[in-house]
């Protein structure tokens, strides 16, 4: 991913902060000189050891035989996105953008065939979406339809081998600037400029 260096972010607890929050990601793999992606929850796992990703997805869908463990994958992280109108500028001269945050985790996949491991690890994403609920779902299934819904999926785990974070603000503009960009995201009809304008604040910029 092509980051100037006033868009990398190399904090790891922002980047760790980010992954978390953003969890829906795309998984691209490449076998035999094709290209496959799917399109997943995934769980960030914490450790002085080395952090890790797990997830699973449907057992038809193939690209999980080229999970050996050996060969790298990527995983692409989506955050709030939005147009960058011109008019917002202090300045006079400029033209249109995109600001964004996105962050390129690299790592290495195996498949993960113990049943246990599986079993938690739904658990673990089911209790990290539902814990916003009123009436948050147990997971509290009949024992044969919980066993036959895990053989139809594939449970997998990622050892990351390297992150790439980018948060593209429009921290190369001036104080003016970023403070107009800031504030026609917060006064757009569009939620997810508002919610890019709300990513920018907690991250300390837009200058006002």
């Amino acid at each position: 991913m092509y980051i100037p260096s006033f868009n990398r972010v190399e904090d790891p607890r922002t980047i760790r902060a980010f992954l978390h929050a953003h969890g829906f990601a795309t998984l691209v793999t490449q076998e035999d000189g094709r290209m496959q992606a799917s399109h997943l929850p995934v769980l960030l796992d914490e450790s002085q050891q080395g952090d890790s990703l797990r997830g699973h997805m449907a057992r038809a869908n193939g690209q999980w035989k080229s999970f050996d463990g050996v060969r790298e994958v990527l995983c692409i992280f989506h955050g709030p996105h939005a147009y960058i109108s011109p008019s917002w500028y202090e300045a006079k001269v400029a033209v249109p953008t995109w600001n964004y945050a996105a962050a390129h985790v690299y790592g290495v996949a195996r498949v993960e065939t113990d049943a246990a491991f599986m079993l938690k690890m739904l658990r673990d994403t089911t209790s990290k979406y539902e814990s916003g609920m009123p009436s948050p779902w147990g997971m509290d299934l009949p024992k044969d339809y919980m066993e036959s819904m895990m053989r139809a999926v594939v449970a997998f785990s990622i050892r990351i081998t390297r992150i790439e974070a980018k948060f593209k603000f429009g921290q190369n503009r001036s104080p003016e600037d970023q403070a107009g960009v800031l504030r026609g995201l917060e006064g757009s009809g569009d939620p997810e400029s508002r919610r890019l304008a709300g990513m920018i604040r907690r991250q300390g910029g837009g200058s006002g």
